[in-house]
């Protein structure tokens, strides 16, 4: 088939064009196929100039985006008379390519043309986009590959006169990293959680009602909370009263929500009302007697002399607790979890330093430190099992549940399973998880251990009997489903009896 060629770009073209499908000018004017040209022959144009070069690149790409129409099958192209020469095929100069380099419009962010091509130039298309593809030389499609958004200048550009718009790759919007948001809610947990400063003693604090509380001694300090011995100021006399402790933490931190529970579902007539109906001597639970704000820094609560942590006359004792004592103390605990969970809460945070013993004739015992009281069913309906729809590994990681570790919410089953974790600890002294200190090891082992109740009390007990009233107790709450009611009464009944076999009783003043 005769070929002939353009002249703005030389491109070789089929008898019946119109226009060069290459540069997409118009050709010129119509030439006798008996022109002295034979037309098996190869021929060109000479080489363009620069400018002409630069022009063309441009125009490549429109036309890549023109429908073409061809003329009737019996016209032929129209080749101006400007004086040829045969020559080899065209080929790209050094300036005609850096030209390319610098102009050229990547054919895919280009949008498709509203009229098909026709098949006479399809392959011919079928070419450009193939060589389209092998460079990336596009503004937009280099700021793609830099994963940046293309500019105005890179959307929009002018060839010839005519606005053109490319296509952006990248138009839809840049939706915010959830990680990010995650980042941000941790570090401002960390801000919350930053260590306080303690206040000098003798100052004094207010509190809601307008009562004045004089710091007379700081008893304990953690990172995020400080317990102060006070007593009242009366401003009509000098009558002290001075036992009551206070405890101070950051205005924003957990200490809001102890504050939030104590409020909720421990006010003194509720508890007396509760004490009455299950015919108690006693229940630790702690009464708030006052609380408020200072120095718009820190918020505090007052409760009434509680004795001393079971932490602190474990490092004095330096001795183990007898089975007698762990069971006395579980029966205490087991009584107050009982009305917290009745109250749609759980403490999620059962530990020897949330524990505190009043001396006396009776063994009074205090389930304190409600910072990680969740409510776990809010209007009588339980919260659903999930996993990470909580920060994991809340609480204290030795004794916190299984849930906790995961990330689901603590229900009354965690409760439990962290009461028998303190007993174990309290008694043998060491849990099977006690040295390692990275959170996701200590989940792993309390996964193992779980599904195995017999291989966790021969670990802590070692050659020791192993107590068959914690064997009782941990088969049982282990078992416990996540939404599931425990039977208190039952799990206090085994605890209870094997107590008068030793010799004691959930009354009695505990013995170390």
């Amino acid at each position: 088939m005769p070929f002939h060629f353009c002249p703005q770009c030389g491109t070789k073209l089929q008898p019946g064009f119109r226009f060069c499908p290459s540069c997409g000018e118009k050709l010129p004017c119509a030439v006798d196929e008996s022109g002295p040209v034979s037309s098996t022959a190869s021929l060109s144009l000479s080489p363009p100039k620069r400018d002409e070069a630069a022009t063309s690149a441009v125009k490549t790409s429109l036309a890549s985006t023109t429908s073409f129409e061809p003329a009737d099958s019996k016209a032929h192209a129209c080749i101006s008379s400007i004086p040829i020469t045969t020559r080899p095929a065209l080929r790209k100069t050094r300036n005609s390519l850096r030209l390319d380099k610098d102009v050229t419009f990547n054919i895919k962010d280009v949008a498709p043309p509203v009229v098909p091509f026709t098949n006479p130039v399809r392959g011919l298309h079928d070419r450009i986009e193939a060589r389209g593809k092998a460079k990336l030389s596009s503004p937009a499609a280099k700021q793609l590959e830099e994963g940046k958004r293309p500019s105005r200048k890179a959307e929009e550009s002018t060839v010839d006169g005519a606005h053109v718009t490319v296509s952006s790759p990248v138009s839809s919007p840049v939706s915010r990293s959830p990680m990010k948001a995650t980042c941000k809610s941790k570090a401002k947990k960390a801000k919350h959680m930053s260590a306080v400063e303690p206040l000098q003693e003798g100052q004094e604090v207010t509190d809601k009602t307008g009562r004045k509380w004089k710091l007379v001694k700081l008893l304990s300090q953690s990172t995020t909370e400080l317990i102060y011995e006070v007593f009242q100021t009366v401003s009509r006399s000098n009558s002290k009263e001075s036992n009551h402790i206070l405890k101070l933490a950051a205005k924003d931190g957990r200490i809001f929500n102890e504050q939030n529970f104590l409020q909720r579902a421990a006010k003194p007539a509720s508890v007396d009302k509760w004490i009455k109906q299950n015919k108690m001597d006693f229940l630790g639970i702690p009464s708030c007697v006052g609380f408020g704000l200072h120095a718009e820094s820190y918020r505090f609560l007052i409760f009434p002399n509680m004795g001393q942590s079971l932490e602190s006359v474990m490092e004095e004792e330096d001795e183990l607790l007898p089975e007698k004592a762990v069971l006395q103390l579980a029966c205490r605990i087991i009584d107050v979890l009982q009305y917290v969970h009745s109250n749609e809460y759980v403490h999620a945070d059962i530990n020897a330093e949330n524990i505190y013993i009043q001396p006396g004739q009776k063994s009074q015992i205090y389930l304190v430190g409600y910072c990680h009281a969740f409510r776990y069913c809010p209007g009588g309906q339980h919260v659903e099992y999930r996993e990470a729809s909580r920060t994991p590994h809340e609480g204290t990681v030795e004794f916190i549940s299984l849930d906790a570790h995961k990330g689901a919410a603590p229900s009354r089953r965690s409760d439990l399973q962290s009461l028998g974790y303190c007993m174990l600890r309290w008694h043998t002294g060491a849990l099977p998880w006690t040295a390692l200190t990275h959170p996701d090891q200590v989940a792993t082992q309390k996964q193992r251990y779980m599904e195995d109740v017999p291989a966790l009390l021969s670990h802590c007990f070692g050659k020791k009997r192993v107590s068959s009233a914690l064997q009782t107790y941990l088969t049982a709450v282990m078992a416990l489903q996540y939404s599931e009611q425990p039977d208190y009464s039952a799990l206090k009944a085994g605890l209870s009896v094997a107590l008068l076999q030793l010799g004691g009783s959930p009354e009695r003043p505990l013995s170390f």
